[in-house]
């Protein structure tokens, strides 16, 4: 019972994190090329015949810029809406094109997938949990509020990507132009440090044992200063800031919580206001 996980890369530049068993993963996104997805993973040493699908969660371009070409190098299924498809514009390979709904399960090998829909300005965004044999992982970006719907599935998971994009104050005070701060701050933007730690605050499980602060702005935010804040309340929590310039550790996820854990180098082989969405 474990789940092994990773962010390849994450920020506006662009987005893929990794999560998967002893025998099979799969990408939630895919927003770096497909040489630096493959190089990133080597250097982790995470073989790419172990991922068996890419699951998008909107059709922004930092989330899909490597989808296509990575899909059909490895003839990997791609799980994408409709709607986000078309949005997208990407050109797939039609058998590999497999449509998903929110909270149907999709099995992987002995992975689950489970989706769920998300305030974003996209034309049908989701976010995702990843569960293995009772381990279960979230990821949660590209999220404007926090929604019942992101408090339920944050509060079962036994670690999460989860998003922390801006600082209020860097974001009304910098050299953004008004529209650009409305939209990110707006609803259907991105989480702030502040909400993203409410929900920490309020939601976390106490079996919750990685935590990997995401989607963070290069301009709107500091990576120092959101580790600090959020290490304050971590209670065992291990708090990881996920590089927009690079891969992370890989951290292995068992359900268990012991003091003083560490990140492994490579796989082995053998409270806020509560926002409805539909």
């Amino acid at each position: 019972m474990s789940l092994f996980i990773a962010s390849i890369n994450s920020g506006s530049n662009g987005n893929c994190y990794y999560v998967g068993n002893s025998n099979e993963a799969i990408l939630v996104d895919a927003g770096i090329s497909c040489r630096e997805t493959e190089k990133r993973m080597k250097r982790l040493g995470l073989a790419m015949k172990k991922v068996k699908a890419i699951f998008i969660s909107h059709e922004h371009s930092d989330h899909i810029n490597g989808v296509s070409v990575l899909s059909r190098k490895y003839q990997l299924p791609i799980y994408i809406t409709p709607a986000t498809l078309a949005g997208s514009r990407m050109e797939l390979e039609p058998d590999l094109i497999k449509a998903f709904k929110a909270y149907e399960p999709i099995v992987v090998g002995k992975l689950t997938i489970t989706a769920f829909p998300k305030f974003h300005d996209a034309a049908h965004a989701h976010s995702f949990t990843v569960s293995n044999e009772g381990i279960r992982v979230g990821v949660f970006t590209d999220i404007g509020v926090v929604c019942d719907h992101l408090q339920t599935h944050f509060s079962e998971c036994h670690a999460a990507f989860l998003e922390a994009n801006y600082d209020e104050d860097m974001l009304e005070n910098g050299r953004y132009p008004y529209h650009l701060k409305r939209r990110i701050s707006g609803g259907l933007g991105h989480l702030s440090n502040k909400q993203a730690l409410a929900l920490f605050l309020s939601h976390r499980p106490p079996y919750m044992s990685h935590l990997l602060l995401s989607h963070l702005s290069r301009d709107n935010n500091d990576p120092q200063m959101v580790h600090e804040l959020f290490s304050k309340h971590a209670d065992g929590t291990e708090i990881v800031v996920a590089s927009r310039y690079q891969e992370s550790a890989i951290y292995f996820v068992d359900g268990s919580m012991p003091a003083g854990r560490k990140p492994m180098n490579k796989i082995p082989e053998s409270i806020p206001v509560q926002y409805s969405l539909f």
